[in-house]
Order: C-alpha cells, then structure tokens, then sequence
C-alpha cells in the first residue's frame, strides 16, 4: 500500500477552521453550525480537521499529550502549483482569511519559488513552484527519484 487517506489537523475553532480551508478552495458539502468533524475533498487525499482536545483524547485516554503549540511540532503540509504566480496568489489569499505570513515567497536553493504560512492554529504550509514539476491527471505532483 502505498497512499495516505486521512490527514487530521486538531483545530481549536472547528468552524472558523472550516472557512479557511474553504477560502482556499479546500471542497467541503458540511455547512451546520456545530459538527463534531469536517472532510475536505482534493485530489488524491481528504483533509481531516478534528477539535484538538477530542484528538488529544482519541490519541492518549489520560490527555497527557502537550497541546502547547508554541514550539514547533515538526511538520509542515505543501501546496504545489503549476505556474509561479499562483504561489503568490495562495499566499496572499492565506493572509486574507487569517493566515500569518512566516516566509514570503523567494527564489529557493532547490531552484523553485516557495513561502511558508501558518493557518488559524499555527500548522505551517508550504506553497511551491519549480518550472521541472509535472502532474499527473489527478493534479498529483510527481516525483522522480
């Protein structure tokens, strides 16, 4: 097997959470007032956002688990695109619904053009461009080895 299926993100504000991704073109068909969990659809996987303190609970029974995010956890998600501008783009629309700019978009060492984000509960993303990227028919970058 060879896939990831869920990604879960434990969100603080589950609602507000769900207009950001949405802002960002994230599909979402949930629009009730206080759900328990949100699916997004995108190609290739779903994007999970779940309340922090029920995934602390689902993960560890005695929440013994550090919610303090003001270190970083060591993971970041990407966005890649197919054309440079739209590197920009995400990021200003990121900024417009609430995101923080961490790392504005620069010409990288690894040859592409890339920034850095933080969403509505400080996960990092994030958006690249390299002129060499190619996608698959599902909008998949593909990786040569």
């Amino acid at each position: 097997m060879n896939r990831i299926n869920l990604i879960t993100l434990g969100v603080t504000d589950i609602v507000k959470s769900r207009a950001f991704y949405k802002g960002l073109g994230f599909k979402c068909y949930d629009d009730t007032a206080n759900p328990p969990i949100i699916f997004f659809d995108n190609e290739g996987t779903k994007l999970e956002l779940f309340p922090l303190d029920e995934l602390v609970k689902d993960i560890d029974k005695n929440e013994s688990l550090k919610t303090d995010r003001s270190v970083f956890n060591g993971i970041t998600f990407a966005m890649n695109t197919k054309e440079k501008h739209e590197v920009d783009e995400l990021m200003l629309l990121a900024e417009s619904l609430g995101g923080e700019i961490v790392k504005k978009p620069e010409t990288v060492f690894w040859g592409g053009y890339s920034g850095y984000f933080k969403d509505l509960d400080g996960y990092y993303w994030e958006v690249a461009y390299a002129d060499s990227w190619e996608f698959d028919d599902q909008d998949m970058l593909m990786i040569q080895s």
